[in-house]
């Protein structure tokens, strides 16, 4: 790669990702706040799954755009993708602070989930760009390198969410919200002053009719496709929910714990592609789905910091490599899929989320009801009554996440039997023919 500044475009992409995950803990952190300036008055009883549908059409929108940018990356050219990833995130996040100044009534709400759908617009066009990108920079350490990228989406989830703990005081959310803009300038400065390398002869040559024919005519790809769904539903659908649900029962803001789960997925990222190496990546992915489950019965459990934290270290430990493993896992196993591939793998995590966040917050507010004795009765709690009421249906919203991890424990354990199987067969036969 002549002329390619290899470290530069790698920490471009870094910045995209950032920028993403920055922007995902800032909405996450003002939600609860949003929720009770703007969408508890004009919908009490369904407030919970309004702001949840709000959250999750971040994922809607990456979900189509990263399905249909990966598609045609390479006819856009990653440069204008990157410039587009950061467009986004400006208007996205305009929409969502000034939709109270634009709007009144139900359109402040259809304002804000348009610029949460743009944000995740924003979000697909980084994941669309970045992962090819690495791939094809480091072909020969794909798996530590996605690993080491994605380290730093919890990076920008720690930014993020301790900037809304510790700026909520000084700043009204709206300004806190507003800090995405930094980061996303950045990229579009960056990515329109960077040389960017040439489609790789092989990936040329094998078109778009080719990369679709890698996934159709190996059908093993639907398993990893399928298990991708469930992962991100294990990983990112909690993050964003946990500060609405957790805060008042456990007695610490919820997004802390995001913070802190953050940290343990920024560091122990830069080391999961060597495990990997010693383990295999299916074997990584069950020992990863084994810690969640138990992650997040603990939280659906939790009523103490301490509790609370312990219950996230579990968690945290357990989604930390889901990601960047499947991804490379897709990358080393289908190679001629290349950025379709990569691009379907990533659109089912985010339709996980985009379809799992209302589902929480439709279970919160079936269970605060319930646990009230109506409509009318839990329209009419206030203070500890209802802190009660809320707590305890959200203790109900995290128990039922536990089963998905479990489903993936089935998955991933068979695949990683197979293998194991194939490698003891491959390994008789170079024996025999030695």
């Amino acid at each position: 790669m002549t002329g390619i500044n290899r470290q530069r475009l790698f920490w471009l992409s870094v910045l995209a990702l950032f920028t993403a995950s920055m922007s995902a803990s800032l909405r996450a952190a003002v939600a609860s706040s949003l929720k009770a300036e703007w969408i508890d008055p004009i919908a009490p009883i369904a407030a919970g799954e309004m702001i949840g549908a709000a959250l999750g059409s971040a994922f809607l929108g990456f979900s189509i755009t990263v399905f249909v940018v990966s598609a045609f990356l390479d006819t856009l050219g990653i440069r204008r993708v990157l410039i587009g990833c950061g467009v986004a995130f400006l208007i996205g996040t305009t929409l969502i602070v000034g939709a109270g100044a634009f709007a009144s009534g139900m359109a402040v709400y259809h304002l804000v989930w348009l610029g949460m759908l743009l944000s995740g617009i924003g979000w697909g066009f980084a994941e669309a760009s970045i992962n090819p990108l690495t791939a094809r920079l480091y072909p020969e350490d794909t798996t530590h390198r996605l690993n080491v990228l994605h380290a730093w989406y919890p990076g920008g989830l720690i930014v993020g969410g301790l900037a809304g703990v510790f700026l909520a005081s000084a700043l009204p959310w709206q300004a806190i919200m507003g800090l995405a803009y930094l980061p996303a300038i950045g990229v579009i400065l960056i990515a329109a002053t960077t040389t960017f390398p040439e489609t790789p002869k092989a990936v040329g040559d094998a078109g778009m009719k080719e990369m679709m024919l890698e996934v159709v005519r190996r059908p093993s790809f639907f398993i990893w496709f399928g298990a991708m769904f469930l992962t991100a539903s294990s990983e990112l659908a909690p993050g964003q929910w946990i500060d609405v649900a957790l805060s008042n029962r456990v007695g610490m803001r919820g997004i802390l714990l995001l913070v802190y789960v953050s940290a343990l997925m920024f560091v122990f990222r830069h080391f999961a592609g060597r495990i990997a190496g010693r383990l295999s990546n299916p074997g990584l992915l069950w020992v990863s789905s084994l810690l969640a489950a138990i992650g997040l019965f603990l939280l659906s459990q939790a009523q103490s910091p301490v509790s609370a934290i312990l219950a996230s270290t579990v968690w945290g430990l357990g989604v930390c490599a889901m990601w960047p493993t499947m991804l490379a896992s897709v990358a080393e196993r289908y190679p001629r899929g290349d950025a379709w591939a990569l691009g379907l793998v990533g659109s089912a995590g985010a339709l996980a989320s985009f379809f799992v966040l209302p589902r929480l917050g439709e279970m919160f507010d079936q269970a605060k009801v319930e646990i009230a004795g109506g409509p009318e009765a839990f329209t009419r709690l206030t203070g500890e009554a209802l802190r009660t009421v809320e707590d305890a249906a959200a203790s109900q919203s995290f128990a039922r996440l536990t089963f998905v991890p479990l489903i993936l424990l089935v998955v991933f354990g068979g695949v990683w039997l197979a293998e194991r199987r194939a490698d003891r067969r491959a390994a008789r036969v170079t024996e025999r023919a030695a």
